[in-house]
This record gives structure tokens, C-alpha cells and sequence, in this order.
């Protein structure tokens, strides 16, 4: 495939295109139709509308057989963005929370539902009433300093998820007794040449299939034998422990499911696809439903965890080390072949975002600049764009590559800085699409906004008091116990 041909990279976890569209084809079921298909820099919205501006209208045929085929056409990018956490980060992150303290932190998903749900529907809504990507908004109505505070928290939250994915590679590929210094950097380079290259959409789908193994969660749930009491309970009446481990897995529950650059992602698919209010129902439904499905299965890794582990433990709660103890929790469904299947998924789920995450971190900071950008260019074209692409690689592939390297609790603190970051998104999210002179009569209702500033308060105040107890406990002074 060479440097000009269309594959279908966008924003993190290009999953989108592959559930509603197929990699590789023609984007037909689009508000407005084109017969060229989207290049690598999509993501831009100056991209996008370049590319309408150079393109053709479908014939009349395709646009009505767009009309009944719309509701497929946004099927997608809702159901992508909130199973983005459901990665590396992700996995351990659920596994951990059910093998450290059982079903008691089950309520906390319950909510992140509903916050998930908020705040990709005010990101899907602000793309479908404008028709500009997160980031474009974002430079076009805020200050400089404020615009660079903004994307530099996209930049640390999207650097250290990049860096779990490869660490969540390592990991996985261990398993199969492969040692991190040849795992790391042959993963690295395998990536970086499949962008470069434009082959990565051939076998992103191949990825994406590895990731359907942790299904197996849901049969492991039902056959650990959990005390379904206790998932009712745990579920519905918040249980909270003022110790700082609590609090360390709280922030970083939120951070992975409410994660920065899924917010990115989602404004920019629904811009793509041309949904405009008058379609943007299916939109709703897509997000909404999404958010409740991606977290079910959140839950479900959750109570597998705390039906096997937590409940072995003698209701002590265990710490998991590496990803053979998180891959206990599939013994009772597969026994010993539970760590390798969890491999599998796990090495999947960490290839498919990890070659995706570093071109959305590219696409945003280079948009915010206004510089040039996408894979379709060259280096000499773009040397910002592919620069910053090769760094963000060789980041992660160097910190993966570190001796002795505590799998678990590096993962855990990079999703910790993500839900530390997080306050910083929601409240931009909140002042555009509360701003009446971009969303019209398409603001936030005074019920929606409550629920909306609740969260990003709540977000906050933890984030606060997280850093805080992680700088007294730098200086030897515990605030909690």
C-alpha cells in the first residue's frame, strides 16, 4: 500500500471504521457522500473539509441508500471510545480493583457510567453541532496559555496511555518467555514501519480479533460461583475506605474509563461522518449504550477478580505483580490455559492502541499549532508531525524495556496521571459546549449541566487530594492511612 493510499487511521482505536464501515473502504454512509476515501490526517478537520472540497458528490443512488443505512454509519464511535479503556491500562486496572478490595468498588463503575456517558455525549454533540474536531475548538476559542495547558495535559495523559500499551506488549509477550530488550523494540519498530509504510490497517483488524478473548471474562465471572449478594450490594451502595489505596485506585478507575484522548476521538468520528443534529438521535444511542456495555464488561473483569483472587485471599485482597496474576482470574473457565489466552487478548488490545494512540497525540498537537500533518505526508512535509510520532515510540519502547519493571503499579500510576489531568478536559468541555455562540440553542439543559459539573468537581477535588497525598507521602507525611 503505498504513502497516498487511504487507510483508516483517525483518532485512538480505529476500531470505529472497522465495526461501521470495514477498513480500507469507502466511507458511503456519511451525511455527505464522497468517492474518495478519507487519507491518513482525517483527524484534522481542515483534512476532512479539504478533501470534500477536492471530492465529488455520491450519485443520487448512494445517498438514498445512505438515508436507511445512517443508523450503521454512526454505530461506532461511541462503542470505540468507551471501550478504549478497556486496554492494557484497563484490564489491569479492573483487575486490580477486584483482586484488592472484592466486589466494594463495583458502585464506582455504576457511576463512571453515568460519567462516561455525559461527557462523550457533550464531545459527540459539540462535533455534530459544529462540525470541528476537540482540538480545533479548543485553539480557536481559548487563550494561548489556556490552549497550551489543554494540550499539554492531552499530551502527558496521551504519553504515559502510549507508554502502558507498550509495557502491556512486554507483558503479555513475557508470558510466552519472551525478554523485554526483544519484545520492545521489535514491537516498536514493527509499529512505527506499519504507519510509516501505511500497511498498520491490513492487520489492525487481526488485533482487534486477539481482543475478543477477553469474553472469556464473562463465562470466568459466572463459573468462579461469585457471592451475588455481594455484586448486588457492592453495586449500588457506595462502600468507601479513607486510606490512600483506596484512593490511588479510585483516581486511576476514573482516569481509565473517562480517559482524555477518548474525548479526542469521539468529536472527531462524529465529524467524519457528517452526523448532523437532525441524525444525531443514533448518535445518542450509540453513546449511551456504549457506556453502559463497555463498563459491563468492566464489571464483569471486576467481579471475575474478586470471586477468584480477593475470595482466595481470605477477603485480604491481593496486589497483582505481573499479568500471569491478573490471568488467574480465567482459571476456572480455561485452567492452564488461562495465562496464555490473556496473553493473547491482552497483546492485541495493547498492539491496536498502540499504533494508534501516538497518531492521535500527533494529529492533536500539530492541529493546535497548525502545522502540517498526516501520514499521507512526508517527513520533510510534516517533520513536526513524524518527529513527535517517533519520540512518543521510542518513549514507550524505552521505559518498557527497563529491568525490573513493576508491571502493575507503573501501569496503575500512568492511568492515575490521567484521571489527575482529567479536570483540565472537562472543564474546557464544559465552557464550549455551554457557549451559545457555538452551540446555539444546543447547550447543555440545566439538569445536564449539574450532573455535568458534579462530576468535573468531584473529578477534581479527588485529583487534588490525590496529588496531595502523593506529595506528603514524598516528604514522609500520610494524610490517610
Amino acid at each position: 500500500m503505498s504513502r497516498g493510499t487511504s487507510i483508516h487511521f483517525t483518532y485512538p482505536i480505529t476500531v470505529a471504521v472497522l465495526l461501521s464501515s470495514g477498513a480500507g473502504s469507502q466511507t458511503e454512509y456519511m451525511r455527505v457522500d464522497m468517492r474518495k476515501d478519507f487519507r491518513n490526517d482525517t483527524g484534522a478537520l481542515a483534512s476532512v473539509q479539504k478533501d470534500i472540497g477536492k471530492g465529488s458528490l455520491s450519485h443520487t443512488r448512494k445517498r438514498r441508500r445512505a438515508s436507511w443505512l445512517l443508523p450503521l454509519s454512526v454505530l461506532g464511535p461511541g462503542l470505540v471510545a468507551a471501550s478504549a479503556g478497556n486496554d492494557a491500562g484497563g484490564i489491569y486496572t479492573y483487575s486490580s480493583m477486584g483482586a484488592q478490595f472484592g466486589y466494594s468498588m463495583l458502585w464506582v463503575m455504576v457511576v463512571l457510567t453515568l460519567g462516561m456517558a455525559i461527557v462523550q455525549e457533550m464531545c459527540s454533540r459539540m462535533g455534530a453541532v459544529t462540525g470541528k474536531g476537540l482540538s480545533d475548538l479548543i485553539r480557536e476559542n481559548f487563550p494561548l496559555r489556556v490552549t497550551a495547558l489543554v494540550m499539554l495535559s492531552f499530551l502527558l495523559a496521551n504519553s504515559g496511555v502510549i507508554i502502558s500499551e507498550f509495557i502491556g506488549i512486554v507483558a503479555a509477550l513475557r508470558i510466552f518467555n519472551v525478554p523485554p530488550w526483544i519484545s520492545a523494540p521489535v514491537a516498536g519498530f514493527l509499529l512505527w514501519w506499519l504507519v510509516v509504510k501505511g500497511s498498520y490497517a491490513r492487520v489492525e483488524k487481526i488485533f482487534l480479533a486477539l481482543t475478543l478473548v477477553f469474553f472469556a471474562y464473562f463465562i470466568a465471572a459466572f463459573l468462579a460461583k461469585p457471592a451475588w449478594g455481594q455484586v448486588a450490594i457492592g453495586s449500588v451502595v457506595p462502600t468507601i475506605q479513607f486510606n490512600s489505596a483506596y484512593l490511588f485506585m479510585l483516581v486511576t478507575a476514573v482516569g481509565t474509563t473517562i480517559s482524555p484522548y477518548m474525548q479526542i476521538y469521539i468529536q472527531s468520528a462524529v465529524v467524519e461522518r457528517g452526523v448532523n443534529m437532525r441524525e444525531y438521535g443514533h448518535e445518542r444511542i450509540d453513546v449511551y449504550s456504549a457506556a453502559i456495555f463497555s463498563n459491563l464488561v468492566a464489571g464483569v473483569i471486576i467481579i471475575a477478580c474478586a470471586a477468584t483472587l480477593f475470595v482466595h485471599s481470605g477477603g485480604k485482597g491481593v496486589v497483582l505483580k505481573d499479568a500471569a496474576d491478573a490471568a488467574l482470574a480465567l482459571a476456572p473457565f480455561l485452567g492452564h490455559f488461562a495465562s496464555t489466552v490473556f496473553a493473547i487478548g491482552l497483546l492485541g488490545a495493547s498492539f491496536l492502541a498502540a499504533g494508534v494512540l501516538p497518531l492521535s497525540t500527533c494529529y492533536s498537537i500539530t492541529e493546535t499549532l497548525g502545522l502540517e500533518n498526516g501520514v499521507s505526508k512526508s517527513w520533510k512535509e510534516a517533520p513536526v508531525f513524524w518527529g513527535l510520532f517517533t519520540a512518543l515510540i521510542i518513549i514507550g519502547v524505552v521505559v518498557a524495556m527497563l529491568p525490573n519493571l513493576p508491571v502493575v503499579q507503573v501501569l496503575l500510576n500512568l492511568y492515575l496521571l490521567n484521571g489527575i489531568v482529567l479536570p483540565v478536559i472537562l472543564f474546557s468541555v464544559l465552557w464550549l459546549v455551554n457557549n451559545k455562540r457555538l452551540m446555539g440553542t444546543y447547550t447543555n439543559g440545566p439538569i445536564f449541566n449539574a450532573l455535568a459539573y458534579t462530576l468535573t468537581i468531584i473529578v477534581s477535588l479527588l485529583a487534588i487530594l490525590s496529588v496531595a497525598v502523593q506529595v506528603c507521602s514524598f516528604f514522609g507525611i500520610q494524610l490517610l492511612g
